[in-house]
């Protein structure tokens, strides 16, 4: 009995130990690691390496990919070398192998997208814009004759933040015609019917001004604003699209921190005249100026967490290179060394290096992709790290354009948060998401 037990023992041991033999061997770590999809751009190939001594069958749909440059839809692999696939055209297709042509051993699903190349910024450029209505930024009391103190907008239950589209039914996003209202509808002794926006609601409410005995005006008791304007840095030119992307971030007001709602802008060229060094717990800044008579580079239509994006007509000028080059998938970042283009003198783009020391996994748009950090000595001896008005900064790796610099780490000016390129094309308008590609493929 005793010798019956110790040898189910040593067999129980010797299948642990061929387990973690296996698990702990190359080609198991290849399978494991490797995606059950994959996302291709059309024309730029990939190579997969399971590093498994072993032949297989591989099979798919030939007019979305070919397998090793093969026309033929079934193909003998050997899967110890590397597996080359070329996306032609755009769709879903499954990649299946079979181990001997029999085995089911791998499906990968592959989805193939038009391919899509951009020319990088860099440039450092001044931004303007108006607002889709205005803006209430705060509540001011005003003084009536009664010796009392009143706030009218806050009486009509107007919050910070809150966007007034209209008044008495007629579009308003300038400030001037505000007096007019409020002493037409004052005297009048009728209130102001008013749409307003706050986040993604609408409502109407009605607000009744009130005389200021010290101004001797007639006052909505609120602080408004309209427009906005700043400077940050280019991130992308998509020439066959006619659009930009830039800052990498939401533009928002500066006393409530709400997005601005962009009902029109501009973007402008502008020169860094100096630099104000970032320091830990203080993030230095860019401080740039909008040229004299500079041209307008392009509109502004959107603002979104990833930036502003509207149309422009040419590369700006002073691009590091103007060649477009490839776009990479978020997927695609891995942590290791990169680059960034951005401007600390003048109006001359510069290449320093940066690590990307971490990659996020992100199925769907978030604004905190990776986190980088400053190698470069230059950089940090000329900026402490990442300034302000350095958000945008395109980050490239193995030669494709992957992100753009977001935010700084107070405590750290070394180090920061960058997006996924991905997401910023998306808003751009010129990158279907992947439910909508995947919908669209045939």
């Amino acid at each position: 009995m005793y010798q019956k037990h110790s040898r189910k023992r040593r067999i129980g041991l010797v299948v642990v130990l061929m387990l973690c033999i296996t698990v702990c061997s190359a080609p198991f770590q290849h399978f494991v690691k490797f995606p059950n999809e994959l996302r291709m751009f059309q024309g730029q190939a990939v190579s997969l390496h399971y590093a498994m001594p072993v032949h297989a069958q591989g099979s798919l749909n030939t007019q979305v990919a070919e397998i090793n440059g093969s026309n033929n839809s079934s193909v003998r692999v050997d899967l110890s070398q590397p597996l080359s696939i070329q996306p032609k055209h755009s769709g879903v297709t499954d990649l299946k192998l079979k181990l001997f042509g029999r085995i089911p051993f791998k499906t990968v699903r592959l989805q193939v997208v038009p391919d899509l190349r951009v020319i990088p910024g860099g440039q450092t450029i001044g931004v303007k814009v108006k607002s889709a209505g205005i803006m209430v930024v705060g509540h001011h009391l005003v003084k009536t004759k009664e010796n009392t103190k009143v706030s009218p907008g806050e009486e009509a239950k107007l919050r910070l933040g809150d966007l007034i589209l209209e008044i008495n039914g007629e579009t308003c996003n300038d400030i001037s015609k505000i007096a007019p209202y409020a002493e037409s509808a004052g005297r009048n002794g009728a209130p102001l019917k008013l749409l307003v926006q706050r986040g993604k609601e609408r409502f109407r409410t009605s607000l009744n001004p009130a005389f200021d005995e010290e101004d001797k005006a007639w006052r909505l008791g609120l602080y408004i604003r309209d427009s906005a304007a700043g400077v940050g840095t280019l991130t992308f030119y998509a020439p066959d699209q006619g659009v930009y992307g830039a800052l990498g971030h939401v533009i928002t007001d500066m006393d409530t921190q709400t997005p601005i709602v962009v009902g029109s802008g501009e973007i402008l060229q502008s020169n860094v005249n100096s630099i104000s060094k970032s320091q830990n717990g203080e993030p230095g800044e860019k401080r740039a100026s909008f040229l004299k008579g500079g041209r307008v580079l392009g509109s502004v239509e959107r603002n979104t967490p990833f930036g502003i994006f509207g149309r422009m007509r040419e590369v700006p000028e002073h691009a590091y290179n103007p060649e477009p080059m490839p776009v990479a998938f978020a997927e695609e970042v891995k942590e290791g060394p990169a680059q960034i283009l951005t401007v600390v003198e003048k109006q001359k783009v510069e290449r320093f290096n940066i690590e990307i020391v971490h990659v996020s996994k992100q199925s769907s748009p978030a604004t905190k992709g990776m986190v980088i950090k400053i190698t470069d000595p230059k950089l940090i001896e000329r900026t402490g790290g990442i300034v302000q008005g350095m958000s945008g900064s395109p980050i490239i790796q193995n030669g494709k354009l992957v992100g753009a610099v977001t935010h700084v780490f107070v405590n750290d000016p070394t180090s920061g948060y960058g997006c996924f390129i991905e997401w910023m094309l998306q808003d751009a308008g010129i990158m279907l998401n992947p439910e909508q590609a995947t919908s669209k493929a045939v």
